[in-house]
């Protein structure tokens, strides 16, 4: 699998104990699938993977292939924070059916890139699983610098990676050093929303997107205009979103989607303790924002 085009990141409704609500998570893949999204990825930190147990990841996983009906690939979060635990979780989602594991440097202690190296290297060699490195600093509080990248994607099942996407005037100078590193064909991809359509623009494979767990067919536009390259109306729409960036930003997405799937009757969860739910006065203004875009 060549990771391109839109992984749709949708939420895991949970109990709060921590038990999967399968039904609502088969109700939120089923319009990614029929929406026509490229990849969707499941349980990564919108979907809340590091809140629930190995036996609850592989119900969700189970849940979406079958959902997914083998019509789009699914991408899974297999980070934890041992290694024979993350070989385990990418075993399981090889032997399901997954397309590619999504794996981030998780720790508590912090790690050094020989460490983060060591640890996907055994997972990718141990599971057989092909594997997107997740830099996601925000949680994990360590970066995959670009020589990391590169000595990871020389290995054998290391085939995609997903970045946060950098500030408008920096991504294309992101973008072109890791890509001078990396063999050809692995898949550079973007999460932060915000700031995916100008790495879009210049030439990233993939946006990871939380938006389009939920809303699908406001990204793919988004994309599409990318595709038939027109700029003008990539950002155009882009800018037409800036008022969910700006709660994206402030309230965090994962806060955000959260209460926008329960006022939209999409999925009735709350978000994984401890984190709490938007108080009363911040759904209204996530509604608010819902009412004016008109998302779908």
């Amino acid at each position: 699998m060549h990771l391109a085009g839109l992984s749709a990141f949708p939420i895991t409704p949970a109990s709060p104990e921590g038990r999967v609500d399968v039904a609502a998570l088969r109700a939120l893949v089923a319009p990614l699938r029929a929406a026509g999204v490229q990849a969707i990825g499941l349980l990564g930190s919108t979907g809340s993977y590091p809140y629930l147990s190995r036996a609850e990841r592989r119900r969700a996983l189970d849940a979406a292939l079958e959902e997914a009906s083998g019509a789009v690939p699914v991408l899974v979060g297999v980070g934890a924070l041992r290694t024979d635990a993350a070989v385990d979780l990418a075993r399981d989602a090889k032997a399901a059916g997954a397309a590619m594991g999504l794996l981030a440097a998780v720790s508590y202690t912090p790690l050094t890139d020989d460490e983060v190296f060591a640890h996907c290297a055994e997972v990718a060699r141990a599971s057989g699983l092909p594997l997107c490195l997740y830099d996601n600093p925000g949680t994990t509080h360590f970066r995959f610098g670009p020589a990391l990248v590169a000595r990871l994607c020389a290995l054998p099942g290391i085939v995609a990676v997903k970045s946060p996407a950098p500030e408008p005037q920096a991504v294309a100078a992101h973008l072109a050093e890791l890509r001078r590193g990396v063999p050809e064909g692995v898949s550079l991809g973007y999460s932060g929303d915000w700031h995916a359509v100008e790495a879009l623009l210049a030439g990233a494979d993939a946006w990871h997107s939380v938006i389009a767990g939920l809303f699908p067919q406001t990204a793919l536009a988004i994309l599409r205009a990318v595709w038939d390259g027109d700029a003008g109306e990539a950002r155009r729409l882009n800018a037409r979103l800036q008022p969910l960036w700006t709660l994206f930003r402030e309230l965090s997405s994962l806060r955000v989607v959260y209460a926008a799937a329960d006022l939209l009757g999409l999925a009735h969860a709350a978000p994984p303790r401890p984190i709490l739910p938007l108080g009363e006065a911040n759904r209204q203004r996530v509604a608010a924002v819902l009412r004016q875009l008109e998302l779908s």
